[in-house]
């Protein structure tokens, strides 16, 4: 399966993922001094959508499939929504043809370029990914997740540089964007990697760069212990000048490399 975020869980899925009845009046997320709706007031039944929100955060997804299969064939969304619990559970043709369906129906549509293009990352076509992620930041530059996959897929083509600039960007929008954990919605920020080591290196560079050196400790402690060896690089990095008379650093340098 690819290593990936879903986000923008929808607020139906999130009351009921926590135990709760979305349908009643007062909201989940509202003051305890709001008065809730009668008992006897009529419940909502549940659209298509939101039966489908509540099992993609149970990971049912085929399940939720089934379910976004009942609401508007002509929603882009609902398309789009389709793809993802296909390319959950790994079926990438599928989940390639509703993105492309999704874009069809609405060429702006920048979440489902977006997650096309991850379809393309997974299949190691990084050319193919970037175009698309691109793209899909032309209608929505603001997007902290489509910074950070066109970052990702410049670090597979080797264009280090480029990455960090593009991380940069996902970093002004959203400077939490590398630590987050993972929720279910309309994008997908790709995190598979090949060489992790390598992977965590520059993220602690451009965490040193940017003057946040507990994230940039906590990253390279990470690529040591998953094998980066060529300390030297790590030691002349200009990004780690003020970090190199640290005790927190020089334990680093001291660590021994794990073998792989």
């Amino acid at each position: 399966m690819v290593s990936i975020r879903i986000l923008s869980l929808s607020v139906a899925a999130i009351a009921l993922a926590n135990g709760q009845d979305p349908r009643v009046t007062k909201s989940a997320f509202a003051p305890d001094n709001v008065p809730s709706r009668a008992e006897n007031a009529p419940v909502r039944t549940l659209t298509a959508e939101e039966r489908g929100d509540l099992l993609m955060a149970r990971k049912m997804y085929r399940e939720a499939v089934d379910s976004y299969q009942q609401g508007p064939k002509n929603s882009p969304v609902l398309r789009n929504k389709i793809g993802i619990a296909y390319h959950q559970i790994g079926d990438f043709a599928a989940a390639r043809r509703y993105y492309q369906q999704a874009i069809k129906l609405d060429k702006k549509y920048a979440d489902a370029i977006n997650n096309l293009g991850t379809i393309y990352y997974a299949q190691k076509n990084y050319r193919a990914a970037i175009s698309r992620y691109k793209r899909a930041l032309e209608f929505k530059p603001g997007t902290a997740s489509f910074w950070s996959n066109l970052g990702t897929a410049y670090y597979s083509r080797g264009k280090f540089d480029e990455m960090t600039k593009a991380y940069a960007k996902a970093l002004e929008y959203d400077p939490e964007i590398f630590e987050h954990r993972g929720s279910v919605g309309t994008e997908l920020q790709d995190r598979t990697v090949a060489d992790r080591a390598r992977y965590h290196y520059e993220l602690a560079r451009m965490y040193a760069g940017r003057g946040k050196n507990e994230l940039a400790l906590q990253y390279l402690r990470r690529s040591l212990e998953e094998g980066l060896k060529d300390k030297a690089k790590m030691i002349q990095a200009p990004e780690f000048a003020g970090l190199r008379d640290t005790d927190e650093f020089k334990e680093l340098v001291a660590l021994e490399p794990r073998v792989l």
